[in-house]
């Protein structure tokens, strides 16, 4: 079976252990797999690619932040499925 993520056209971003843990520490989990490949796939490669440790946090800070609001997306209008009941 083929998962959505076996669609995509742009590199794959690996799902670092720390960012699993946060998603999992704020109840995300659910929130961020119900998200569309490429916006999980984003998420990560945008977060990858900061230079700096603070920069990073920001990243992960506002990902958390939008999967937590449900209707965000790299600041972004998103009402698409949301993982919550």
């Amino acid at each position: 079976m083929k998962s959505d993520r076996d669609t995509l056209k742009r590199p794959l971003n690996p799902m670092p252990p720390e960012i699993a843990g946060r998603l999992r520490a704020e109840g995300l989990e659910a929130t961020y797999d119900a998200r569309p490949a490429y916006q999980r796939n984003d998420y990560l490669g945008w977060i990858a690619q900061a230079k700096r440790e603070q920069t990073r946090e920001k990243r992960i800070r506002q990902m958390l932040d939008e999967l937590k609001a449900g209707n965000a997306y790299m600041k972004m209008k998103y009402s698409g499925p949301t993982g919550r009941e």
